[in-house]
């Protein structure tokens, strides 16, 4: 019996440092291996269509990670929050973005980071548990699925109860004003007809024109040196004729002088000239007879 229980207590203490070395063992390995990973979190404004909780995240084309969890934003469900675990070789920086991407048209669909610039600080976990988030940028399928709705709400707006009305109006417009033009057909024929004819009598008269200003300036010019000799030959007499003048009024300054102290008492005898003058012919007109015989006018008889 006492055999048998040290078989049983060492085969009790062997199977338990079995059980204790397969777990240290599968604890150091999930240890080295969380080393090899970082933890981020992508917060999503858009749906996720085709990802799927073990998905691909890849860094331009390389895959780099996996997709552990997905779910709905707690606080608005409009967001998709996805954690993700990434190769702590992985060069995630703070400019780094993520997007929804797609191989091809039916290939599956991961996560697409790009972007990181060199000079850029890397984007590590901290010591709390907290992921740190990488950026979103919006997908091309997002991008396409919005400018189509813009193209649809604008699409709406032009195609309107009231802008199909006015449409409708300017065809009719349009449709009477080409029946109107189509009768007068013959008027617009020979309208054309008379201005393509005004047009080249215009054209003879701007050339006859032409003609006339170049020949007109040819002779300008022929005679130019002619008339700019005989300017200079007149300047020259002026200024000859000035100053003879000016050499006359300098030899003949005093007797000048002289007569123009002169010439003010003249002038004082002709102003009482011109006076007695203005009289004389004022009497002669009111009363000629009277003037030149001595006596009165004879006054005009008025029957009583």
């Amino acid at each position: 019996m006492e055999t048998k229980a040290n078989y049983v207590l060492i085969g009790a203490f062997t199977l338990a440092i079995s059980i204790f070395g397969l777990l240290f063992a599968l604890w150091a390995a999930n240890w080295s291996s969380e080393r090899e990973w970082n933890n981020y979190r992508i917060v999503f404004n858009e749906a996720v269509t085709g990802l799927f909780d073990g998905g691909s995240v890849r860094y331009n084309g390389i895959t780099v990670g996996t997709i552990q969890a997905l779910r709905l934003a707690p606080n608005d469900p409009r967001k998709v929050i996805a954690d993700v675990r990434i190769n702590a070789e992985t060069p995630i920086k703070v400019d780094t973005h993520a997007k929804i991407s797609q191989d091809g048209l039916t290939g599956p669909t991961f996560i697409q980071l790009s972007g990181g610039s060199p000079n850029a600080a890397l984007l590590v976990p901290g010591e709390s548990d907290e992921r740190p988030v990488i950026a979103t940028e919006p997908s091309a399928l997002q991008n396409i699925a919005d400018t189509a709705n813009r193209l649809v709400t604008r699409m709406d707006q032009v195609l309107s109860d009231e802008n199909v009305r006015r449409i409708s109006a300017s065809l009719d417009n349009i449709e009477k004003l080409t029946g109107s033009v189509a009768s007068q057909r013959q008027d617009l024929g020979q309208l054309i007809v008379n201005a393509r004819e005004a047009t080249e009598e215009l054209k003879s008269t701007l050339v006859t024109t032409h003609g006339a200003v170049d020949r007109l300036d040819r002779d300008v010019i022929a005679r130019m040196p002619a008339m700019m000799d005989k300017l200079d030959r007149t300047l020259s007499q002026l200024e000859s004729t000035a100053n003879n003048a000016n050499g006359m009024i300098a030899e003949n300054r005093a007797p000048l002088a002289n007569g123009m102290q002169q010439l003010g008492p003249t002038l004082t005898e002709l102003r009482s000239l011109v006076r007695d003058l203005r009289r004389v012919a004022g009497r002669l007109d009111s009363n000629p007879a009277g003037y030149v015989l001595g006596r009165q006018q004879p006054k005009e008889f008025v029957p009583e």
